[in-house]
């Protein structure tokens, strides 16, 4: 049975319930390669046609993510943070560039983590360079459960209610939204390479003294 097919997701379902689906979820935001955007449209497909609650299912994945992402967010703190303090310097990134770094998810990353779960990249980054970048866990779970509940309320409901047809609007909106957040990433790596003096000094401003162990 091929993984992801639709035959293998309900034999998911059926054999575990609907913790399968929330734990793939999970552990794709975590930051492992597995297709959570499609597990979840196969299980509203397979709720549709099978009379189970649609709302379990996206219960279930709003949960997963936000379990998942949090775990993500809890590694970058602690463990990835630790590594770039003491290693960064090999790659260029000195303590200013790490607080840039901090200043930035201060000033925007709320935005970077709620929008992130809408693009398949993001999905699985957004939650641990929030967490490298010691962006206030309150602030990042706010934004975190509120990108996550959107997102698997409007991919698991639309699916459920519209088919596989929405697969026809997701896809072309997922393409659009990954070249989209290329090139604003692309747009701003390059205002910050050419305001980096001022934006340091405004780091040093908002995050006086040396950096936090």
């Amino acid at each position: 049975m091929e993984w992801g097919s639709s035959g293998h997701i309900a034999h998911l379902i059926a054999s575990y319930g609907f913790l399968a689906i929330g734990v793939i979820i999970a552990l794709e935001s975590v930051g492992f390669p597995l297709p959570g955007e499609s597990v979840l449209v196969l299980a509203a497909l397979y709720a549709a046609h099978h009379g189970n609650s649609i709302a379990a299912v996206v219960v279930s994945a709003a949960v997963g993510a936000t379990l998942g992402d949090n775990v993500g967010y809890w590694i970058g703190r602690e463990f990835g943070y630790r590594l770039l303090r003491r290693y960064g310097s090999r790659i260029g990134l000195s303590p200013n560039k790490i607080k840039l770094g901090q200043f930035l998810f201060l000033r925007h990353g709320s935005t970077v983590v709620f929008f992130g779960r809408f693009v398949a990249v993001l999905r699985a980054l957004a939650a641990v360079l929030a967490g490298i970048n010691r962006m206030d866990w309150r602030r990042f779970l706010v934004a975190n459960a509120a990108g996550a509940i959107l997102w698997a309320s409007a991919v698991g409901f639309g699916t459920y209610f519209f088919g596989r047809a929405v697969m026809h609007v997701t896809r072309p909106v997922g393409i659009a939204l990954g070249v989209v957040a290329l090139a604003v990433i692309v747009a701003a790596l390059l205002f910050v390479r050419a305001h980096e003096a001022e934006l340091e000094a405004a780091a040093e401003r908002a995050l006086p003294g040396p950096l936090r162990p």
